[in-house]
């Protein structure tokens, strides 16, 4: 009698403790299932392109280009010979100044850019704006990427000659300060190799033809690279 009872209690104990460890394997079962998923994302934002914004104006824009000749597309070409897979987002608007590019970076962060490229300035310099004014809007949009964790490349510009060195000097040292004060990667002058260079611009002797184009992207590419490298590094 007295081991009847034992027994029965423990198949009392057994029946309740049942529904308990299905309960324990199904939530065993939903972390693990949970895991895969997350490592398989991960790895698929890892391996997949490159979300790279690239914030600016004409220069960016590919004025005056055929499609498929602008900067965008030939930096995205330029990335894939250094193996980088890249989807870079548009963000170029022509006539387009600091200010402007302030007033929509909160929209063009929606798309999540991994790493972000700033061209911003030329239009400031040839309407001969406020250097001052011009350094403010570069910073207020470099404090807003680094708030966002998207890492930056700086890309420079030169103030117009004939606006005077006085002018000049004040526009050429904002992008090296801000650089070094946000701690953002420099590229000292977008239009390196390509400005007054005649048979590399378009008729205005402003905008690059396809063939200056492509060697800006192709030289600017090495210092996306490193910049993603550094992204992916989470420096």
């Amino acid at each position: 009698m007295k081991s009847g009872r034992i027994a029965g209690r423990g198949d009392g104990w057994r029946r309740l403790a049942a529904p308990f460890r299905y309960v324990l394997t199904a939530l065993v079962f939903n972390a693990v299932v949970f895991s895969v998923i997350a490592a398989s994302a991960a790895s698929a934002a890892e391996n997949g392109p490159v979300r790279i914004l690239a914030l600016g104006d004409s220069l960016v824009a590919g004025h005056g280009l055929p499609a498929g000749q602008g900067f965008v597309p030939q930096l995205e070409a330029a990335l894939a010979k250094l193996g980088v897979r890249a989807k870079v987002q548009q963000g170029g608007v022509s006539g387009d100044t600091s200010a402007g590019g302030l007033a929509r970076l909160a929209w063009a962060l929606e798309a999540k850019p991994v790493v972000a490229i700033v061209e911003l300035g030329a239009n400031d310099g040839l309407r001969g704006l406020d250097p001052a004014q011009t350094k403010a809007n570069l910073d207020a949009i470099l404090r807003k990427l680094k708030a966002a964790k998207v890492p930056v490349l700086l890309a420079g510009m030169l103030a117009p000659p004939n606006l005077g060195r006085e002018y000049g000097e004040e526009f050429n040292a904002i992008y090296p300060a801000l650089a070094k004060a946000h701690g953002a990667m420099l590229y000292p002058f977008f239009l390196d190799g390509v400005a007054a260079e005649p048979k590399l611009n378009q008729h205005d002797g402003i905008h690059p033809n396809a063939a200056g184009v492509e060697i800006i992207a192709a030289r600017i590419a090495p210092h996306v690279k490193r910049l993603i490298a550094k992204a992916r590094k989470g420096e």
